[in-house]
């Protein structure tokens, strides 16, 4: 039995405006298999650039959460690429071990536990609980708790679609 997967599709499979779209991204596998779909790929590619790059939740506490997502989910694809991610914005070596960790806590401070446990939890129970709720809202206020509810939803998906697709890691870093 061989290891089923869905083929990354080549330049020439891809049409104009894909080959455009991801023309000056990063060359990750995940974006041209999201590339087999056309009707899915600029709202993908303008959905992660909104969660990732156009919100005001802490860089570094989103891609703790994001992490620890991950690390929950198990998705080699994506651990890889946000534990990059996050040493480009600054996350400490240790910060990143015990996000990767489900259920660590190892020198978090309070702020860094509160967003680790809401991640775990939206990870594990769908819905997130109030009193956790209530504390995110109390913290960071209407925006940037919806900011950081969509997040960690997204990357609820992403190791999912990685895994199910069976997207091959880079041969080379990509940042």
């Amino acid at each position: 039995m061989t290891d089923a997967h869905i083929p990354l599709p080549t330049n020439e499979q891809l049409t104009e405006r894909e080959l455009k779209l991801l023309k000056g991204l990063p060359e990750a596998n995940v974006f041209r298999m999201v590339a087999n779909t056309s009707a899915s790929l600029k709202p993908f590619l303008d959905f992660a650039g909104s969660v990732l790059l156009q919100n005001k939740f802490d860089r570094r506490l989103r891609q703790l959460a994001i992490l620890r997502v991950i690390a929950i989910l198990g998705s080699e694809y994506a651990r890889v690429q946000h534990e990059r991610i996050s040493k480009v914005v600054g996350v400490p070596e240790q910060d990143i071990v015990t996000a990767n960790t489900p259920g660590s806590t190892e020198g978090l401070d309070e702020e860094t536990l509160l967003v680790l446990e809401a991640a775990e939890d939206i990870t594990r129970n769908i819905k997130l609980r109030s009193d956790l709720l209530e504390r995110l809202l109390e913290r960071y206020g209407r925006e940037q708790t919806t900011e950081f509810v969509l997040a960690i939803s997204f990357y609820n998906l992403i190791p999912r679609f990685l895994e199910s697709a069976r997207v091959p890691l880079e041969s080379e870093a990509l940042l």
